[in-house]
């Protein structure tokens, strides 16, 4: 029997979506178009592979496995076009958001690579990334994986690349501005802005699990992407939040280093090893070698933390140096 991968890639957009029209518009055709050539696919393999109603649609069994295997055979399809064509897919990177060390891995892997071409998107959060790589849309994002709601998909591999001090981010007038380094039992008395987007459920889990064990207080919780919006809204509320304290800020706003312990944030690369692009361990070995080579990996000499999930992760030497 043979199949067509059109309607292979039929079923499996409509699996990602269980809505026939959301996927007739990703797929840029009538809903009634996907309708029938959903049908014709069930007729062709004589089972059914969707479940519908008004209300839902679901996959059957057999709609599982076809699913499951439909995506390495359209994957693989792909690569074949770019052999026999004598072309590249690009790489897929979701760096997260503006400013983080991620961004800095794409000018290098760029320079290293120079003959692959790369597309760089931008989730504000590896929560929102992790349903594209499961979809094979994506190839290479960056995350903490810990957090977000629901265990990675199986197919899904993580390498740790860099553990990240977090500081604060205040006013210059700001009380906490007159320290070099803020002990997090004097970031106790401020009340704290959490700013994150709604994709970033790993960046929020992270500091609610920092409020709890310090004691800290939240004083207002803002919605919203990227470095840029997050300090807008420390200069308009005028209240500290968690940043990265090694970074370039607008006037009129400060970084300092937090202490006693050393809050660390954990990003791991991810990948979905059963869509793999094949420069991909290329790219990995080049981001492994790259992390080392700037310590990225090191936790600090003084006392440090992390939420346990992540603690658990780290090699028995570097986890026993943990605060409590």
């Amino acid at each position: 029997m043979d199949l067509d991968l059109r309607q292979v890639r039929y079923a499996v957009t409509l699996a990602d979506e269980l809505h026939f029209g959301r996927a007739a518009s990703r797929l840029a055709i009538a809903q009634q178009t996907l309708s029938a050539q959903i049908r014709a696919l069930e007729k062709r393999l004589g089972v059914p592979l969707f479940t519908r109603d008004r209300r839902h649609v679901a996959l059957t069994p057999a709609g599982e496995t076809l699913v499951r295997r439909g995506r390495r055979l359209l994957h693989d399809a792909e690569r074949l076009v770019d052999e026999v064509t004598h072309t590249r897919a690009p790489l897929r990177i979701d760096v997260l958001t503006e400013g983080l060390p991620s961004t800095l891995l794409i000018h290098h892997l760029r320079a290293q690579t120079p003959d692959l071409p790369f597309e760089v998107v931008q989730s504000h959060g590896l929560a929102a990334a992790v349903p594209r790589l499961l979809r094979g849309d994506l190839d290479l994002a960056f995350g903490r994986p810990h957090g977000l709601g629901s265990p990675l998909g199986a197919t899904l591999a993580t390498m740790p690349v860099g553990l990240e001090p977090i500081g604060v981010i205040v006013p210059a007038d700001h009380p906490l501005a007159a320290l070099d380094e803020v002990p997090l039992a004097v970031l106790a008395e401020h009340p704290l802005l959490v700013h994150a987007a709604d994709e970033s459920a790993e960046w929020r889990d992270w500091v609610d699990q920092a409020v709890e064990a310090f004691g800290l207080t939240v004083a207002t919780r803002v919605r919203g992407h990227g470095r840029t919006s997050a300090q807008a809204a420390v200069q308009a509320l005028r209240q500290p939040a968690f940043g990265l304290a090694a970074v370039h800020l607008p006037e009129g706003l400060t970084a300092r280093p937090l202490t006693d312990p050393v809050p660390l944030y954990p990003w791991h690369a991810v990948w979905n090893t059963a869509t793999a692009h094949p420069a991909v361990n290329q790219v990995l070995e080049l981001i492994h070698t790259y992390a080392r080579t700037r310590s990225w990996h090191r936790p600090p000499a003084a006392n440090w933390w992390l939420p346990q999930p992540d603690r658990d992760t780290l090699p028995a030497t570097g986890r026993s140096a943990a605060a409590p």
